[in-house]
């Protein structure tokens, strides 16, 4: 696929401004993020599915990444919202976006977030148990409203990705397991103030081969016959989720055509209204995290390349042990050297490269950790009492300041001295 940062005449750009400009002007460390990466992935998944004619609505997972800013430009651009918080619903509500186009996922809604999604007008609930459809039911026949939801089924898939992201599994605490689901139809005039319109699966994270989602969709389909049949159901939509991988390192993802192709014919079987989430495929390789080289440490043992960011900034590579290629925004010298890269959090955890070769760099330099535009900025912390970081987006040739960096006071502002 197209990338928009890119190395020209040895300095990296973001679009048309170079990386180097904006850490001058707004400082470091700071992501930036590329608004015709957002919406060229996000175009690219859409033309994928719609030349399969399938017409999805495609709800940006907010979790990824929840700055106002690319939410906007999302929306403008015909995308929905998966929102898993009454905070996501907010932000949603920030920018404008119909209620129609969103759904409201995860499986711990408090009472008073389910209140604010139905005053919304929320499209649908991803139900994830059946005391979550009880309280649904329960809030909306408080509400004199009636509530439209999926059931999130659990098919017992695995997504072959890593043990924290993958979510379709037995042992996971996600989703609804088919028995337990055919039984809620079979009872489904109990629930008076809930209308189920749909069926949801969310089988994991990063997945880069998705031969399981058609594995998913075989047992979907089996299942939605039989409940069809059995029970007199009948759908409206049927959701995909979300999860489609990106290129961190040298991994072969499968194209959104690959993608479309695979899921197509079952869902077209299904003749059920197609609905997906992606978050980090839109925004992953949209976004990077750029921070200053504040020593080189040189020990016996190893090489330590130590910078202004943290691990409260991008907890990624800490808490997945997950690969971010690390380049020099400005890169000066032929010679090379192997090097932990840490930032200077007083954890052993607080890194972002291990045993990594990089040309040789010394304080002031500029280095980018690439692919951090999604699950980057939105897991930041104040661990250590360390700001959060700066965010940029750039819009061709002009870069904005789309949040700022957080003071000393921002960090305290809400504590109290008693």
């Amino acid at each position: 696929m197209r990338e928009f940062f890119e190395y020209r005449d040895g300095q990296l750009y973001c679009e048309s401004v170079p990386v180097k400009d904006i850490a001058r002007r707004f400082g470091t460390p700071v992501y930036i993020y590329s608004k015709s990466s957002l919406l060229y992935r996000f175009r690219a998944l859409k033309d994928a599915f719609d030349k399969q004619g399938l017409k999805p609505l495609i709800c940006y997972s907010i979790k990824a990444n929840s700055n106002l800013s690319v939410l906007n430009a999302l929306k403008k651009a015909g995308a929905g919202f998966d929102v898993v918080s009454g905070g996501e619903i907010y932000r949603a509500m920030q920018v404008g976006a119909s209620a129609n186009k969103c759904v409201y996922a995860g499986v711990g809604k408090r009472e008073e977030d389910i209140k604010m999604a139905l005053d919304w007008g929320i499209l649908m609930f991803n139900v994830e148990s059946e005391a979550e459809l009880a309280l649904i039911n329960s809030v909306a026949a408080s509400m004199r409203k009636k509530a439209r939801v999926a059931l999130r089924i659990n098919p017992d898939v695995d997504a072959r990705t890593h043990d924290y992201i993958t979510t379709a599994k037995k042992e996971n605490k996600f989703g609804i397991d088919l028995y337990t689901a055919e039984q809620i139809f079979a009872r489904q005039k109990d629930y008076k103030n809930v209308r189920i319109i749909g069926i949801h699966i969310h089988i994991g994270s990063q997945i880069v081969d998705t031969r399981p989602y058609a594995q998913a969709l075989k047992k979907v389909e089996r299942f939605i016959k039989l409940i069809s049949g059995k029970h007199n159901v009948k759908l409206r939509y049927i959701n995909i989720g979300g999860g489609l991988g990106i290129t961190y390192d040298n991994e072969k993802v499968d194209a959104p055509e690959v993608f479309a192709r695979r899921v197509a014919p079952y869902v077209k079987r299904l003749g059920l209204k197609l609905i997906m989430e992606p978050g980090r495929f839109i925004a992953g390789n949209s976004g990077i995290f750029v921070c200053r080289v504040i020593y080189v440490k040189k020990t016996p043992a190893k090489n330590f390349v130590i910078v202004d960011g943290a691990m409260n900034d991008l907890i990624r590579p800490s808490l997945y042990k997950a690969y971010h290629r690390i380049w020099p925004v400005s890169p000066v010298s032929e010679e090379e050297f192997v090097c932990d890269v840490v930032g200077p959090v007083c954890e052993s955890g607080d890194f972002f490269a291990k045993d990594r070769k990089l040309p040789v760099v010394g304080p002031s330099d500029l280095l980018a950790v690439f692919s951090a535009g999604a699950y980057g900025f939105v897991m930041a912390s104040n661990y250590n009492s360390r700001p959060l970081p700066a965010e940029v987006l750039v819009d061709k040739d002009r870069a904005y300041l789309v949040r700022r960096r957080q003071s000393y006071k921002d960090i305290v502002k809400l504590e109290r001295l008693i």
